[in-house]
């Protein structure tokens, strides 16, 4: 008897190799791997074994550090120069020049560890050229295709870089109560450049994942926003803690305004969307909390330091590490099981973080949890895209 109908099962594509040229043609290919590694390493360093912190930079300065300018930054630099190639249609860093900026970034990592001035001083000198090199090629890139509305970003990012450069400065120094300040100073430039982009991409997200949303994009709040953050700066870098409570607690509002606006209730099934909408509003909040610090409400930086931190950066770069990875490797746009556990244990990290600030007999139990869930998130990410971003787009295998 004939065979009339013959069905076979479709072989899934053979993913193409590994390969050095795609790994280092855009930025956020390295720095969200070396970024997110990071971010499970320091934590598992700082809470379980924090002997290896013995340089210079030590103790609760090396970990507030390697927070904000050796993980949060880090990602910050990977999306700033992937999307500059996409504002410019000019590409800022590849090739070896992009592998030249992570062996900075991976120097001073290593550097801040070993014990001695050496290793500190070369750890200064590498971190230094990353975010000068950072800014330099953002700069030439966005001023050579004349692209006016991002002419600022260079400059927030050499801010950042100063700021790194005088925390540094002040732990030398042995100043503690100056050390603080030059935190707050960092963690600010951090905050503006997050709202910045923020502001822009998750309207922008949104309304191409949920059909008929139509959200506002905020341009006027959005320079009011940004206005106040950097007068908050100025004024943080004045002295005057009563100016930059107000400047922080404007900041703040406009940003859970801006949030209430986009219509979070229409989100609510697409994790891509809701993770950032929840890093988001925590980063409001957290500078509201930073406002009623700056006014003496709040006695301990801790508080906004980690409201805005865990909570907020790092909800919003588990987020956007995702999101934007998978549309510039050419992914399909959505969540599978890895990444939504991710989210939640990102999210229930920033949660115990916060219960452990509480004056209560389970604090230390709450850390441990926290460091165990956040370690786990990225994780994760790592095990879910390693072995995406070492390989090329696979719509295009050359």
């Amino acid at each position: 008897m004939a065979i009339l109908l013959e069905v076979e099962e479709p072989v899934p594509p053979t993913p193409p190799p590994p390969q050095w040229r795609a790994f280092l043609e855009l930025g956020f290919r390295p720095l969200y791997l070396a970024g997110c590694l990071w971010a499970a390493l320091s934590i598992l360093l700082w809470v379980y074994a924090p002997q290896f912190s013995a340089g210079p930079l030590g103790g609760v300065a090396w970990h507030a550090h390697e927070m904000l300018w050796g993980f949060i930054a880090t990602i910050a630099v990977g999306f700033l120069l992937t999307a500059g190639a996409n504002w410019t249609g000019i590409n800022p860093l590849h090739g070896t020049a992009l592998g030249a900026l992570t062996a900075l970034w991976l120097l001073a990592r290593i550097g801040y560890l070993v014990p001695g001035g050496a290793g500190f001083w070369l750890a200064a000198c590498g971190e230094t050229l990353f975010f000068a090199t950072a800014a330099v090629a953002l700069g030439r890139s966005i001023y050579q295709a004349r692209s006016k509305r991002n002419y600022g970003i260079p400059v927030l990012v050499l801010g950042l870089g100063a700021a790194n450069v005088l925390y540094l400065h002040t732990v030398l120094q042995g100043d503690y109560v100056l050390l603080l300040a030059r935190f707050n100073l960092g963690l600010l430039c951090m905050a503006v450049i997050a709202l910045l982009v923020a502001r822009r991409v998750i309207p922008f997200f949104a309304m191409r994942a949920v059909a008929g949303l139509d959200i506002p994009m905020h341009t006027r709040s959005g320079q009011w926003q940004l206005g106040a953050g950097v007068l908050a700066i100025a004024l943080l870098l004045a002295g005057w803690m009563p100016g930059a409570g107000l400047a922080l607690a404007a900041t703040g509002v406009l940003t859970c305004w801006q949030l209430l606006a986009w219509r979070p209730w229409a989100v609510r099934r697409v994790p891509l969307l809701w993770i950032l909408y929840v890093g988001y509003a925590a980063l409001g909040i957290g500078l509201l909390v930073a406002a009623a610090h700056a006014a003496g409400w709040v006695p301990r930086l801790a508080w906004p330091a980690h409201v805005i931190g865990a909570a907020g950066f790092a909800v919003l770069i588990i987020g956007m590490v995702t999101r934007t990875a998978l549309g510039h490797l050419g992914r399909p746009l959505r969540t599978d099981r890895s990444m939504v556990a991710a989210y939640a244990l990102v999210i229930a990290a920033a949660a115990l973080r916060l219960a452990a600030l509480l004056p209560t007999a389970w604090a230390t139990g709450a850390l441990h949890a926290s460091a165990a869930a956040w370690i786990l998130g990225f994780a994760l990410y790592l095990w879910r895209f390693f072995p995406l971003l070492i390989r090329p787009r696979f719509d295009r295998r050359s």
